[in-house]
């Protein structure tokens, strides 16, 4: 990529926070869209534009002289659409992003998705780039949203913007200020509030993996392509052993069967909708553990040099940031 700006959209979320932190590190000039203060990012020398990325004019000032656009922004969610926010953001806002980048000629666009825009149930055991995309209406709001956010940009790579796909898996890992989802359930095992988990489980990357195949899909990723960006195979009840050695904590011993927990996900989910408790296994967060896929990430491993390092020392590095920040 040629010297200029780099653009982040979402940059004071989880992933944002480390992209910025680790482009600033690279010494490029960082420019933050987001419309919460991203409190590292300025710390560490970025600038912050407050914008919502649904707005193309200020789309379009914001990009210009950009040598890159990572689009991050996005709402993520596991109690529906929010009415209809989702679709909102993750969708039209993702047109509006791509359209403004063509718009002033930014010369290569990342656009990070999700594996959730990929039919996860469908697809069955493993995932890869040709699996089917959630497009049934029985997919969970987030996950449609996601697949027609891709489409959208496609849409306008046909036009002639410069653009890739990068399709990361569940992301865990230092540094969480938030914290994340998983964040949170990583620090409530850690401060012994979660006497119970439950079964069933996912594919996890560590947020740095994904910031560096991020950084390489900026520099040759192919255009129109998508990437899904992945880690390791791991059920709930692992997570929690390997919170319970990494951070020297006795963490629940306990899991629920999924179908036990089922039973209580109408309450829960309407609770999480209330509160916003990242905690509660709602009706779409058990049906996303319930599918445990298998995330085929060759394609990344061979074009961008993806390479996921162990979990646990991901688990460690959390607690490690974790302890730091309580301090």
């Amino acid at each position: 990529m040629s010297s200029g700006t780099v653009v982040v959209t979402g940059g004071a979320g989880h992933l944002g926070t480390n992209l910025v932190a680790a482009l600033r590190d690279g010494g490029a000039d960082v420019r933050v869209v987001d419309l919460r203060e991203p409190v590292t990012g300025l710390r560490l020398g970025a600038t912050w534009v407050e914008a919502d990325v649904r707005d193309g004019v200020r789309m379009r000032a914001a990009f210009e002289g950009a040598a890159v656009v990572y689009h991050l922004a996005g709402v993520i969610s596991v109690v529906g659409s929010l009415g209809g926010l989702v679709e909102s953001v993750n969708v039209t806002g993702t047109r509006t992003v791509a359209e403004a980048a063509l718009a002033v000629g930014v010369p290569r666009l990342v656009h990070c998705s999700s594996v959730h825009a990929f039919d996860l149930e469908r697809a069955g055991h493993q995932v890869d780039e040709s699996s089917p995309r959630a497009t049934r209406r029985r997919a969970a709001a987030y996950d449609r949203s996601k697949a027609a956010g891709e489409d959208e940009l496609r849409r306008v790579v046909d036009r002639g913007l410069d653009a890739v796909i990068a399709n990361p898996s569940g992301i865990i890992g230092p540094l969480d200020e938030g914290p994340s989802r998983m964040g949170a359930v990583f620090r409530a095992l850690w401060r012994r509030r979660m006497p119970v988990v439950v079964t069933g489980g996912f594919d996890w990357v560590d947020v740095r993996d994904v910031v560096a195949t991020l950084r390489a899909a900026a520099n040759r990723g192919r255009t129109g392509e998508s990437y899904l960006v992945g880690g390791h195979r791991r059920s709930i009840r692992e997570l929690a052993d390997l919170a319970r050695s990494c951070s020297g904590v006795n963490v629940t011993r306990h899991a629920a069967p999924l179908w036990m927990a089922g039973l209580g996900a109408p309450v829960a989910t309407v609770v999480a909708r209330r509160t916003g408790n990242p905690l509660m296994p709602t009706r779409e967060a058990l049906q996303a553990l319930r599918r445990f896929p298998t995330v085929d990430s060759a394609k990344a491993a061979r074009e961008l040099g993806h390479h996921p390092r162990p979990i646990a020392e991901t688990i460690s590095d959390l607690y490690a940031y974790f302890t730091s920040v309580a301090r």
